[in-house]
Formats: C-alpha cells, sequence, structure tokens
C-alpha cells in the first residue's frame, strides 16, 4: 500500500493573482511596443507615403499593436489598484490616472496614424495632392508629439506614484524601486530636452537616458509574474499602517 499522501496545492490568494496579472500585462507591454516603430515607419518618416510611396501593409498592424500595448498598460494599473491602494490610496490613484493618460495618449498617436493611410486611399481616388500632404504632415506631427507626451513622459508619472509605494514597503527587492525612482527624473529631463530641440526623442541619447525606467518596468513585471510581492498587503481599514512579516509556525 502506498503510504505517500499527496498535499493539496493552496489555493492562490487574490494579491497573487493581481500581481500575477500585473506581471504579464507589464511584459505584454514590452512585447507590443517593440515592433511599433518599424511598422510606423513609412507613414512617419516619408513625406510620400501619404501620395502613394511604399507599402502600407505595416501601418494597420502597428495601430492594432500599439492599440493592445495601450490596453495592457491600463491593465497594469487595473488589477494593481485594490492591492496598491491599501499602501498608498493616493498614489495608487495617481497610477491608475497615469497609465490611463498614457494610453489616451497611444490611441490618439493611433488615430493620426490611421488617419493618414485614410487619406492615402483618397490619393487614389484623385483628391489634391497638395491638401494631403499638408493635412498628413499635420497628422504625423500630432503622432510625434503624442509619442513625446504619452510614453516619452508618462512612464516618469508612473515610476513615482508605484514604485515609491514597493519601495517604501518592500513589496519587490529594493533595487527594481530604486533604479523607477533613478529613471524617471531621467526621462522627464530627456523628454524635456526633446521638447526644446536638444535630440530627437528617437536618437542614441535618448535611449540611454529611457533605458533605467525600461529596465525598472521591465524587471518588475517579470518579478510580479513569477513570484509576486514579497510581504502580505496591510488591513483594508489602515493604508498607513508597515505590513508585518508573516508569521511562522511553531511547532510544539
Amino acid at each position: 500500500m502506498n503510504t505517500h499522501t499527496r498535499t493539496a496545492k493552496p489555493p492562490m490568494d487574490s494579491t497573487r493573482k493581481a500581481t500575477l496579472a500585473a506581471g504579464l500585462f507589464y511584459i505584454g507591454t514590452f512585447v507590443f511596443s517593440i515592433p511599433a516603430l518599424g511598422l510606423y515607419d513609412g507613414v512617419v518618416n516619408d513625406a510620400n507615403f501619404v501620395l502613394g510611396a511604399g507599402s502600407d501593409q505595416g501601418v494597420l498592424w502597428g495601430g492594432l499593436i500599439e492599440i493592445l500595448t495601450a490596453l495592457t498598460g491600463i491593465g497594469t494599473a487595473v488589477v494593481l489598484y485594490p492591492v496598491i491602494k491599501r499602501h498608498g490610496p493616493g498614489r495608487a490613484m495617481g497610477f491608475v490616472a497615469s497609465r490611463t493618460l498614457e494610453a489616451a495618449m497611444i490611441f490618439t498617436g493611433v488615430l493620426a496614424v490611421l488617419a493618414v493611410y485614410t487619406l492615402r486611399q483618397d490619393f487614389a481616388a484623385g483628391a489634391d495632392t497638395a491638401s494631403l500632404t499638408t493635412t498628413a504632415s499635420a497628422l504625423v506631427a500630432v503622432k510625434d508629439w503624442t509619442f513625446l507626451l504619452g510614453p516619452g513622459v508618462m512612464p516618469a508619472i508612473n515610476a513615482l506614484c508605484f514604485a515609491t509605494i514597493l519601495y517604501r514597503f518592500g513589496l519587490v527587492p529594493r533595487w527594481m524601486p530604486t533604479l523607477g525612482l533613478i529613471g524617471a527624473p531621467l526621462l522627464l529631463a530627456s523628454s524635456t530636452a526633446s521638447l526644446f530641440g536638444a535630440w530627437e526623442q528617437v536618437s542614441s541619447t535618448a535611449i540611454v537616458f529611457a533605458l533605467p525606467i525600461a529596465v525598472w518596468e521591465f524587471s518588475v513585471g517579470v518579478y510580479m509574474a513569477v513570484k509576486g510581492f514579497k510581504t502580505r498587503p496591510v488591513p483594508e481599514n489602515d493604508a498607513t499602517a508597515v505590513p508585518t512579516a508573516p508569521a511562522t509556525l511553531v511547532h510544539a
């Protein structure tokens, strides 16, 4: 007779489910955002795109991918809000707001690019060349500004809201939120420099400034997906209490 008994695996609690979902959403933002720039290259960098130059196959795919990027970004905040509001309700609300605003900027950029795609179809129908190129240039400018004010600024605000909670309560290894808090002002400085024309947002200098915030977001996403938060959440009715370490079992 088999004397070994199989121990049932304890069910996943709500906090672990939230951190797992948030981690997957964070990773999703990276997976979906990487190919977008390449797919949009023709429409944003070729002034003759609207006149039928080059392929337009990547535009619709790029739009779809950016929509998924925006939705996964919102998803990170929505699933984490019930957990992190126990530690810092104001910052938790700020995290949701900044993620939503970032997604709104992305959606606005998608609409601008898709509008250029529609104008390209109008050119095939015999529309005026000069008016098409002028309108398309304006729409591409909208896309460029949304890229600066959305993915170029809001990740820093996200880090200031989210990383401060993680650092104060030790929910993840301290080096992760520290990297986010270092990267936030660097990203804001780089975006400000791009705003005033010091360098392009998509440039080697800008990439160096954005690297810490990118590493912070990817690392915290992977950590949440694999391990979750390190400590027990504070009670619902005590947003300021520091969570205590999990109790250990004492055997007689």
